[in-house]
């Protein structure tokens, strides 16, 4: 039994019925053996933003590369830290597996690059901000669906826990002593990321295993691409010795932090590595955004996605002018049938009903029970939304097709 066991995320916690509440009632079958957490990460899996990100950048352009982390494998590899420690702490591993599976969810094509260019467009044009966590609480609760017994597809309607875990996950600062947070807010009010601490503590877990899972693969997969030279991989051994001299790669830095963590966390201090094995993270941290994240090698990288996501979106904005959109797209589609059939398609499952015209579409639009998030386009607000819910739901290769199609425009 871990020392965390009694702060659980289970049903003998004074918070369950907080943690488990969904915003709509599941479709459950009464043989149905799963936990509610359980329940929604098989949802997360069979979701097509899961899916996605099997082809989405994590650091590393990857469109024709077998062994460089994707979005995907991140995932992977934050629920596999996250479960070892919840595990051993004696918290909830459903739970954790659960916000570790979906964290990701909101991320743009061409990973932080192509959300710089999503806030930017938003910023201007819907004056609000674009960011990987809320976009994907708004994912999760309006854009994926998944079909019941009955083929009707609904929103993910996931627990409060979930969505929690997934919108405060952010792990860019430099915290230590994790606490979750007493108060069950309106997780639509969060404004900035890392605003809030999760609410649970599997959630901060999941919120530390982030940083751990991708330093460690950002080092591997930039060593094997040539971004670090012999004298940075010198200082990267002389980092992971500083507390162990027998180290002689720095894939045991990983296995050293889990086990810091594990043997430092307590109610009372929180998740929490120690002093010397948190200072050597942040050095690691800072060693990576000095010699990866920031390295010139990455400025054409930056300019082509950044070209590639403002073009898809100017084109299809170009099309609204308040008048009847479907009779534009409908002739759009004869220079560009790939995207616009695609992108009608997209509007179907989200406008209202009534709005959709009859056909192929209105049968799409039938057989989604789920929020219409884009009523009738009745602003020209409304359809900038759809568009950048349809780019940043979008893989690194299919944003290229869509553009690539534009080239022959």
């Amino acid at each position: 039994m871990g020392i965390f066991n009694e702060y659980a995320a289970t049903p003998e916690n004074k918070n369950w019925e907080k943690l488990i509440r969904r915003e709509r009632e599941l479709d459950v079958r009464p043989d149905d053996v799963r936990s509610p957490f359980a329940r929604d990460y098989t949802r997360i899996l069979h979701s097509r933003g899961y899916r996605r990100m099997k082809h989405k950048t994590q650091v590393f352009f990857n469109i024709d590369k077998d062994h460089i982390c994707t979005r995907m494998e991140h995932v992977a590899h934050v629920e596999s830290v996250s479960g070892t420690i919840a595990g051993y702490l004696g918290l909830n591993t459903e739970l954790t597996k659960a916000i570790s599976i979906g964290h990701d969810i909101g991320h743009a094509p061409f990973g932080h690059q192509g959300e710089r260019v999503l806030d930017e467009i938003s910023r201007k044009y819907l004056n609000k901000s674009f960011w990987h966590e809320k976009n994907g609480l708004y994912f999760v609760d309006n854009v994926e669906l998944l079909a019941n017994s009955y083929n009707e597809r609904k929103n993910l309607g996931l627990t409060y826990a979930v969505r929690d875990g997934i919108i405060s996950h952010c792990g860019e600062l430099d915290q230590n002593g994790l606490h979750p947070r007493e108060e069950f807010i309106d997780l639509t009010k969060f404004e900035e990321p890392g605003q809030y601490q999760p609410a649970t503590w599997e959630g901060c877990v999941v919120k530390i295993a982030d940083k751990i899972a991708y330093v460690g693969r950002d080092i591997e997969d930039a060593i094997s691409l040539g971004f670090i030279d012999e004298e940075g991989k010198k200082q990267l051994l002389r980092m992971a010795r500083m507390n162990d001299e027998k180290v002689m790669n720095t894939t045991v830095i990983m296995y050293n932090l889990i086990q810091d963590i594990c043997e430092n966390s307590s109610p009372e201090k929180g998740i929490a590595l120690s002093d010397k094995f948190s200072n050597q993270l942040n050095e690691i941290k800072d060693f990576n955004v000095k010699n990866i994240y920031r390295n010139k090698r990455f400025m054409p990288y930056q300019d082509y996605s950044e070209l590639v996501i403002k073009q898809i979106f100017e084109s299809l904005y170009d099309l609204y002018d308040g008048t009847d959109i479907w009779k534009k797209l409908a002739k759009e589609k004869a220079y560009r049938p790939d995207t616009i059939s695609s992108f009608e398609g997209w509007l179907a499952e989200y406008c209202e009903e009534d709005f959709v015209p009859e056909g192929e579409l209105k049968n799409t639009a039938q057989s989604c029970k789920n929020r219409k998030i884009y009523g009738r386009l009745e602003t020209a607000e409304l359809y900038v939304q759809a568009v950048i819910d349809y780019i940043s739901g979008m893989t690194d290769r299919y944003a290229i097709k869509v553009f690539n199609e534009l080239l022959k425009y």
